[in-house]
């Protein structure tokens, strides 16, 4: 249990101090339906909680040390896919190498969700919002690429 808090804990903390509202940003276009900037906070720690709790349902539910490990290397390939977007995005000013990334967070999800299910079916549900919410802002990551590409490289000689 304490690891699966320290993982959301973690990431959740990575991510807000990784996320910096900038002028930068407040000056990319963005679509009408983009949610407000205070709902992101809120959102990302009902579905970091949710994860967890399905990390610890999953753990009680692995008969074996195989299992266990699965787990572990599920959370951890995930732990990666979710740290590696903020940085891309808002600390090197590429929301087109965010959208890239974004495919394999994803996907690290949608492992997480189908490789839970044989330890825990409500772990495995657990992690459909965090699905939802990717594939959203997926989706969104996109719609910002489109309204202000092409993207230069935040640090340039000359």
């Amino acid at each position: 249990m304490i690891a699966a808090i320290a993982w959301a804990i973690l990431l959740g903390g990575a991510g807000g101090a990784l996320t910096t509202i900038g002028v930068w940003y407040r000056n990319l276009k963005k679509p009408s339906w983009q949610p407000p900037d205070w709902l992101f906070g809120p959102a990302w720690t009902v579905i970091l909680g949710l994860a967890a709790w399905a990390a610890v349902l999953a753990w009680e539910g692995a008969a074996d040390t195989d299992g266990r490990r699965t787990i572990i290397i599920l959370y951890a390939v995930n732990f990666v896919g979710h740290f590696l977007w903020s940085p891309l995005f808002f600390t090197l000013r590429r929301p087109d190498w965010a959208l890239v990334e974004v495919v394999f967070l994803w996907a690290s999800v949608l492992a997480l969700c189908i490789g839970l299910a044989p330890y825990s079916v409500l772990a495995s549900w657990l992690i459909v919002p965090y699905l939802a919410w990717v594939s959203f802002a997926g989706l969104l990551n996109l719609a910002i690429v489109r309204l202000n590409g092409p993207f230069r490289p935040k640090f340039r000689k000359g």
